[in-house]
């Protein structure tokens, strides 16, 4: 196996995993060791976002993982603020592609043909019998680098156009929820479904991730996968969305770029669904 310039080895990559991780902690773990800043409670909470969104099918594990990573290194880099949370926002874009590129869908359920709903069979099948496990291990030391190189060249564009905030509706739900400035700037590339996208939910991804957050920092000592506060929560996001789960689907568009996601949560899109989303 070879190791990548990143210093991220495929070999450490899978091992990493091995060691009884998810696919998103997985990513989330050897992205912020490359960027020599572990975060061992942010990387736990990452957890129920693998299996696209607690075993939903929607986006891999991965994009979560390296999506909360890259804005870690946006805070480091630039702080609280606009500027931080666009660039997370321009990596998340990148990092989504990136994986679109290589496996044809950023899905789950189109990866590994199983969700939540499947059966015990269904699931053996895949796990077992026709090596889904190994596929994964696979599919992560092949993607770390990738993200890794997305990520950073994402970070060093100098030229950016950042608009006034508020930027990113994930950050805003992070704010509602009391997170701190870091955790905020690392939610933001979530929005839109995950770098605008248009994917599942991304301030549904943020609230999951900083429930766990809490509960690790209230005394938890491992994140809860059937968490009555979270299935509370996601049974009131579908009320609220018309049991939608997709940002696309949720306001009926996609977002061109930044700028207009900006637009739209200024005059008061998603509001309602973030105020459901902060009293959990």
């Amino acid at each position: 196996m070879t190791k990548a310039k990143s210093g991220i080895s495929s070999i450490g990559t899978v091992g990493t995993f091995l060691s009884g991780r998810a696919c998103s902690d997985t990513l989330f773990h050897v992205l912020s060791g490359a960027f020599e800043h572990p975060m061992k409670n942010e990387e736990k909470a990452v957890q129920p976002l693998a299996g696209g969104i607690m075993q939903h099918g929607y986006q891999c594990g991965m994009i979560w993982g390296a999506t909360l990573a890259a804005g870690a290194e946006a805070y480091r880099l630039h702080g609280p603020g606009s500027q931080a949370e666009t660039k997370a926002i321009l990596a998340a874009q990148r990092i989504v592609e990136s994986f679109r590129a290589r496996e044809n869908t950023i899905n789950c359920l189109e990866i590994t043909d199983i969700d939540r709903s499947s059966s015990t069979w269904q699931m053996i099948t895949y796990f077992l019998i026709k090596g889904g496990t190994i596929g994964c291990f696979k599919m992560a030391a092949r993607y770390a680098p990738v993200a890794f190189g997305e990520i950073n060249r994402a970070l060093s564009e100098e030229t950016i156009e950042v608009p006034s905030p508020p930027v990113s509706c994930a950050a805003m739900l992070a704010q509602k929820m009391g997170a701190s400035d870091m955790h905020t700037v690392m939610a933001a590339g979530l929005a839109g479904g995950i770098g605008l996208s248009g994917g599942a939910c991304g301030a549904l991804g943020a609230a999951i991730w900083i429930i766990g957050l809490n509960s690790l920092k209230e005394g938890a000592r491992k994140i809860d996968y059937k968490s009555p506060r979270v299935l509370e929560m996601i049974d009131r996001f579908l009320k609220c969305t018309d049991f939608k789960f997709e940002c696309s689907e949720i306001v009926g568009r996609k977002f061109e770029n930044v700028n207009v996601h900006t637009e739209f949560i200024k005059n008061g899109g998603c509001d309602k669904l973030l105020d459901v989303l902060a009293r959990s």
